[in-house]
């Protein structure tokens, strides 16, 4: 991992966590994995125990025919 600290604003992009993620080996994705698992259990531990929710509940699937059309040309 790359242990540098940046305070620029496009560091914090999606595309920037995506390319810093990627630059990771396996191990230090793991690594990262079982960090957060375990920051999420320490947290909240009965997490594990719970029920999941569907999908559908969860996440609204739109298309571009969900989106109102406007006469602007």
């Amino acid at each position: 991992m790359d242990g540098r600290v940046s305070y620029d604003r496009r560091e914090e992009a999606i595309e920037s966590k995506a390319r810093w993620f990627k630059s990771l080996s396996v191990e230090q994705r793991m690594n990262v994995f079982v960090a957060v698992t375990n920051l999420i259990l320490e947290n909240d531990p009965d997490i594990a125990n719970r029920k999941s929710v569907p999908a559908s509940a969860r996440v609204r699937v739109i298309s571009l025919d969900d989106i109102p059309r406007t006469n602007e040309d």
